[in-house]
């Protein structure tokens, strides 16, 4: 892999894991039929690395960050995945602004 594609997998798994609370907190509300234990792991974790890339880091456009989630679950998701992780993070994005001011995160430019 080129560097420009490393140093940007690094970012995510970072940031992610440096967010990972906040993130689970927010997954735990708004997918509250699935508790974090009980979800598949790659959904949970598609989940996460999304909400870090349109939320928290705010580098990726909402659309694209949750149809490369959308998409990552038809590939390694079980049937319902892609609907699961579209919901949630529709519903998400859908509150940036507060979700932003709650979590006391800057504004991205």
């Amino acid at each position: 892999m080129e560097k420009a594609g490393v140093d940007f997998a690094s970012h995510l798994v970072h940031g992610t894991i440096t967010h990972l609370e906040e993130m689970d907190m927010l997954i735990s509300r708004y997918a509250p039929e699935w508790p974090l234990d009980q979800m598949a792991v790659i959904d949970r974790n598609i989940l996460r690395i999304a909400i870090f890339e349109f939320l928290i880091d705010g580098e990726t456009p909402v659309k694209v960050a949750i149809n490369e989630a959308v998409e990552l679950a038809k590939t390694y998701g079980s049937d319902s995945a892609p609907r699961f992780i579209n919901g949630v993070l529709g519903t998400l994005a859908d509150k940036i602004p507060a979700l932003r001011e709650e979590l006391l995160l800057p504004v991205p430019e």
